[in-house]
């Protein structure tokens, strides 16, 4: 087995069952997980948008999983006006903190949407995990669904190939690849609808083949902030895998998506 393949297995081995054992557990160790992970999330975005470690990158680490965390007691609207105004400090604490060097407003803005960009699915996968009886499904529902996307998408575009999807932001992406990733998510989508108490299976296959396209949006979404500034991957955290960031980009839109679907009484469908 190749070093880098070595890597993903054994990482994977070590880290999967404490994830799936919290999320099996439900809340607090679901609740505890995920805020965690916010935690890691803003970490990594800090590094990933900052030239050099500051204070309001530091304070992202603190405001994401409490706001993650305020989920479980805030209105939506509540939670909405309290990252729009995270957002805005940071953006405001950078642009003091940048004032000696004079770099600009965009350091502060792209801190700024950190809070905008990771809060709302983090706290997604939350409060789907602790609705109520189907928390637990709709998580692994979505999880498996996006596994599938990127299986299905990996496998087709080696076997198949042909034309780039979006060279200049993803240069390994394919049609096809899109193509595969929403069949087997429609398959593993439909696949579990018969769990849910007012599953269908054709509703379900499109759902799955709309979230696999979803899903894609997230991962080109950080593949050009990545490639915007010169970065490889969100970080080095986890060996042979990059980031955490690199490894949930697509879930967390996804998960979003599914978060409204079950608000609206059709999750999944």
């Amino acid at each position: 087995m190749a070093g880098g393949l070595r890597a993903r297995v054994l990482s994977a081995a070590v880290l999967a069952p404490p994830v799936l054992a919290a999320l099996i557990a439900g809340p607090p160790f679901s609740d505890i997980l995920i805020v965690l992970a916010a935690a890691i999330l803003a970490w990594e975005w800090g590094g990933l948008v900052l030239a050099r470690r500051s204070l309001p990158g530091w304070l992202l680490v603190v405001f994401l999983p409490l706001l993650t965390a305020g989920a479980i007691v805030l209105h939506p609207l509540h939670l909405a006006a309290a990252v729009a105004g995270g957002a805005v400090v940071l953006y405001l604490l950078q642009r003091i903190a940048d004032r000696r060097d004079a770099p600009g407003i965009w350091p502060g803005i792209w801190l700024a949407a950190g809070v905008v960009y990771l809060v709302p699915p983090c706290a997604a996968l939350l409060l789907l995990r602790r609705s109520e009886p189907e928390g637990l499904l709709f998580v692994v529902f979505t999880l498996l669904v996006v596994w599938a996307t990127d299986i299905g998408a990996y496998a087709a575009g080696r076997m198949i190939g042909g034309p780039k999807l979006l060279p200049s932001v993803s240069p390994n992406k394919t049609w096809a690849g899109l193509a595969g990733g929403m069949v087997s998510a429609a398959a593993v989508a439909a696949a579990l609808s018969p769990l849910f108490s007012h599953g269908h299976l054709l509703g379900a296959a499109l759902l799955g083949a709309g979230l696999a396209v979803i899903a894609q949006a997230g991962d080109f979404f950080e593949s050009g902030v990545k490639r915007h500034f010169g970065k490889k991957d969100a970080s080095g955290l986890i060996p042979g895998h990059g980031g955490l960031l690199d490894r949930v980009d697509g879930l967390m839109p996804a998960a979003l998506v599914v978060l409204l679907l079950v608000c609206a009484g059709t999750g999944p469908l």
